[in-house]
């Protein structure tokens, strides 16, 4: 993803929901939320959340969603 909106950790996360709208991203995230067991997880969901409220659907449109690698600490 390039963009400056969401951590590595946050976009690592979003690449396992359904990305095609911000509808559809916040309610697979939000139908997760009470699944998860660790605390972090449960707060970068609740991160990502609010900024996703907080763009519009034309913002989210403009995302680039993409796995971010890292190798020996440096991104590959």
């Amino acid at each position: 993803m390039d963009n400056d909106i969401f951590t590595v950790e946050e976009e690592n996360f979003l690449c396992i929901f359904d990305i095609s709208g911000r509808g559809a991203l916040i309610q697979d995230i939000a139908a997760a939320v009470p699944y998860f067991d660790d605390p972090e997880m449960r707060v970068i969901a609740e991160t990502i959340l609010r900024k996703l409220d907080g763009m519009t659907d034309a913002e989210f449109s403009a995302l680039i969603f993409s796995p971010i690698y890292y190798n020996d600490e440096t991104e590959v």
